[in-house]
């Protein structure tokens, strides 16, 4: 991903209800726990993990069984000293205390519980990084990190990336809200260059190793809240020579790992990117803002997200008020006008009935006039003057610049290209002398976009009219 354009805007749950989510996560209730459990008793070692011989009490206390409960205590006990929940008092004595943040996962407003959680999430993704240490260790007892190919920046940038497509996928108006995504094609959307046609061996192989990774980093993560996930069938991993517990279906996708972010997760995920400095937009960010901002603001957003953002901002004011602001937010001649007034008719359409004065005072507006009659005929009111000429001229190059800005060279753009030469004829002896800034570009691009020859011909020779009486 690149930092230097906005990434597609989200649709976040209500912040009460991710402080809810936060609360209720395996990991960060069991660090709550832990940090309630402690006592003037309670040992840590020099890197504020608790002492070998009370992990067994911790267990107890979280009410954990069978071979991973140790693991599971000391995981969430690290999230409550690195979430602030316990504080050392003494380093060298291994004392510790009831850190400040512990009161705000009751006391706190939905903001601090979330702030707290995302503390968790850090911890929970530093140690997804980080391999299987099991096994590495020297005669001392030290972990022999030689004998380890692990470059941490490496695999913190690897994990990263693919967190960062994932969060692409579930931004995306083409994801059905909450679809998971095949492991399989999370890995190769790191993996497989863009322009690789058929992967070769070695790159299916590297996107086998990178799923193995993310299964288990994955696993890490659900307890978090971050991730729901299906983990990799067991019997894909068995050895060539073993025979599956079960016949199989080795063409069910699911078997292969299929990994969403959750509501929370989406959340955590959108606050790691604007603290790494992305613009990444959420629907109601707008909301407070002008109709200017507005405007700008969801131009380039996907057609349902600009909907809701501008569904929210309606909600905050009278149709009236709204409407005359929108008018006046949508006039202009610079290059991105054309789609503030396309934005603006969109948001028009969902004002009721209550804003028609605003529509009758800009009838005689250059700009807005054509628009005014548009949503005037189609809410039924009566005396609506027809447009003339030069305005039906110029509405139409601000519709087609409208478009090939929202949508470039589109199909649905190339449709309404062939139907307006089809419609008027004499339509390019014509539309060349409209005074609009857009007019040569959006000749041109008629000129690109027609399938017939002679059309588009005709378009060109327009074109290079409009440029020349616009003196360019």
């Amino acid at each position: 991903m690149s930092d230097s354009s906005p990434l597609p805007p989200v649709r976040l749950h209500p912040e009460a209800e991710l402080a809810r989510d936060a609360l209720s996560t395996p990991l960060l209730s069991r660090a709550a726990r832990l940090a309630r459990w402690a006592g003037p008793d309670t040992r840590v070692d020099a890197g504020g993990g608790l002492v070998d011989e009370q992990l067994p009490a911790a267990v107890e206390a979280l009410g954990l069984s069978g071979d991973d409960a140790a693991a599971d205590a000391s995981e969430a006990w690290r999230v409550a000293v690195d979430a602030g929940l316990v504080e050392v008092v003494d380093e060298e004595e291994g004392t510790v205390t009831a850190g400040e943040d512990l009161a705000l996962l009751t006391g706190g407003s939905p903001q601090d519980v979330l702030a707290v959680w995302l503390a968790a999430l850090e911890t929970v993704l530093a140690d997804a990084s980080v391999p299987d240490l099991d096994g590495l260790t020297d005669e001392g007892g030290e972990v022999d990190l030689s004998s380890l190919d692990w470059d941490p920046e490496a695999e913190a940038e690897f994990l990263d990336g693919v967190l960062g497509n994932l969060y692409l996928l579930t931004a995306g108006e083409d994801t059905p809200g909450g679809a998971p995504v095949p492991l399989p094609a999370l890995a190769a959307s790191v993996i497989v260059p863009s322009d690789m046609g058929e992967p070769t061996n070695d790159v299916l192989e590297q996107v086998s190793d990178a799923m193995m990774r993310l299964d288990d980093q994955f696993r890490m993560l659900e307890p978090v809240g971050f991730v729901a996930y299906r983990p990799v069938d067991e019997a894909l991993m068995a050895d060539a020579g073993e025979e599956p517990a079960a016949p199989v279906d080795d063409t069910d996708v699911s078997r292969y790992g299929m990994v969403r972010l959750t509501p929370l997760g989406l959340y955590g995920m959108r606050a790691r990117l604007m603290e790494a400095g992305y613009e990444a937009p959420a629907v109601g960010d707008l909301a407070d803002k002008g109709a200017d901002v507005l405007l700008d603001g969801t131009a380039a957003f996907p057609p349902g997200a600009a909907q809701a953002e501008t569904e929210q901002w309606l909600q905050r004011r009278e149709s009236l008020a709204a409407a005359r602001e929108l008018l006046a937010a949508a006039r202009g001649a610079d290059a991105g006008a054309p789609l503030r007034r396309l934005r603006c008719q969109q948001a028009l359409s969902l004002v009721g009935a209550s804003a028609e004065p605003a529509l009758r005072e800009v009838l005689d507006d250059a700009e807005l006039g054509g628009l005014a009659r548009v949503w005037l005929t189609e809410n039924g009111a009566a005396d609506v003057p027809p447009p003339s000429e030069a305005m039906v001229y110029w509405l139409t190059i601000d519709t087609v610049a409208a478009q090939l800005a929202a949508e470039g060279n589109s199909e649905e753009l190339r449709a309404l290209v062939e139907g307006l030469a089809q419609q008027h004829s004499g339509f390019f002896d014509a539309v060349w002398r409209v005074d609009h800034p857009a007019t040569a570009d959006v000749l041109e691009a008629m000129g690109r976009l027609h399938p017939d020859k002679k059309v588009a011909k005709e378009a060109r020779k327009a074109a290079f009219k409009a440029r020349s009486q616009q003196g360019g």
